[in-house]
């Protein structure tokens, strides 16, 4: 199975870098042939830019919907693929927001970013329109805008390709990865109320030094941390690829964490979020989610970079043209 950071398109396993776009769109109905070609030429497009900065560490992640995925792939659905299932708790819910086409482009650089971002949609044009554009940024020491580090848990090493991506379980798309996105704003003023120890209580990790904090006891409130660890029936722990980036506009008073996830297995975000909303046990939902709104919520495949290149028609339209 080959590594998912094997170059700047389809990178899921990237390092996280200084600067990222979010872009969600939507395909227009006569807009897929013009699509299709952009997304087969990508690996392309991306050559050109990253020789002209090759210290930008530029990548672009395209994730794909269920809506468009065969007619833009050629091919039957990834076994997972679907819509966000919304998830709705006795006090809070994570929705459900349109989306076709994800493109995740990640670099050093913001200008880098922009540029390529520009250079995309002039190839769309109006084959797309834009759903959500959200540009992230680093800060301070990789610290979301609540002041937790993020990103602790992500695997490292050899421990990433297990946990990103597909694997035998669906040999059709082997080596590509479920992608979910959930955009989420924070209440600051609340937040930075509350006393160091207790926003501690509620992440499960120290503020400062980022040290993990014990499990709260069966049948007590979970620790963000504690509920965001997901095990399936034998006790394995499943890890995911967290590339959250903080996003906002002091002036008009939004402050935000763009959640990006990826897996191996769309089950594993979905208990994730279950747990979350719903809570462990149930009622006792996770409370950073009282200071933390979901906006929107979708769900993409993320093809490997062979089979994005070989996007076709699907049979039928080749047969009826």
């Amino acid at each position: 199975m080959s590594t998912v950071i094997s170059g700047p398109t389809q990178a899921a396993g990237a390092p996280l870098t200084s600067n990222a776009v979010f872009l969600i769109v939507n395909v227009t109905p006569s807009g897929v042939d013009t699509v299709r070609e952009t997304l087969t030429g990508l690996a392309d497009t991306m050559k050109a830019i990253t020789f002209r900065f090759p210290d930008a560490g530029l990548t672009c992640t395209v994730g794909i919907g269920t809506r468009v995925w065969t007619s833009l792939v050629g091919t039957a659905r990834p076994k997972e693929l679907r819509e966000f299932t919304p998830v709705a708790g006795a006090t809070h819910s994570a929705p459900a927001t349109d989306g076709d086409l994800l493109f995740h482009i990640r670099a050093e650089r913001a200008d880098v970013c922009f540029f390529f971002e520009t250079r995309l949609l002039d190839a769309l044009g109006d084959a797309v329109t834009v759903v959500d554009e959200t540009v992230g940024f680093r800060s301070f020491d990789r610290r979301d805008l609540l002041g937790f580090v993020d990103g602790t848990a992500n695997p490292v090493g050899p421990e990433v390709d297990e946990a990103v991506l597909v694997g035998d379980e669906d040999p059709a798309h082997r080596g590509g990865t479920y992608v979910v996105t959930q955009k989420y704003v924070h209440a600051m003023s609340a937040w930075n109320a509350l006393p160091a120890d207790t926003q501690e209580m509620i992440l499960g990790r120290s503020k400062v030094d980022n040290i993990e904090l014990d499990d709260a006891a069966e049948g007590h409130q979970q620790s963000h941390k504690s509920l965001a660890t997901i095990e399936d029936d034998d006790g394995t722990e499943h890890d995911i690829i967290r590339d959250n980036m903080p996003f906002g506009s002091p002036g008009a008073g939004e402050f935000g964490t763009y959640f990006l996830g990826y897996s191996r297995h769309l089950w594993v975000i979905q208990r994730m979020l279950e747990r979350m909303f719903i809570g462990e046990p149930a009622g006792m939902h996770d409370r950073l989610l009282d200071f933390s709104t979901a906006l929107t919520g979708s769900v993409f495949f993320a093809p490997s970079a062979g089979e994005l290149a070989s996007a076709h028609a699907p049979e039928a339209s080749r047969t009826a043209s």
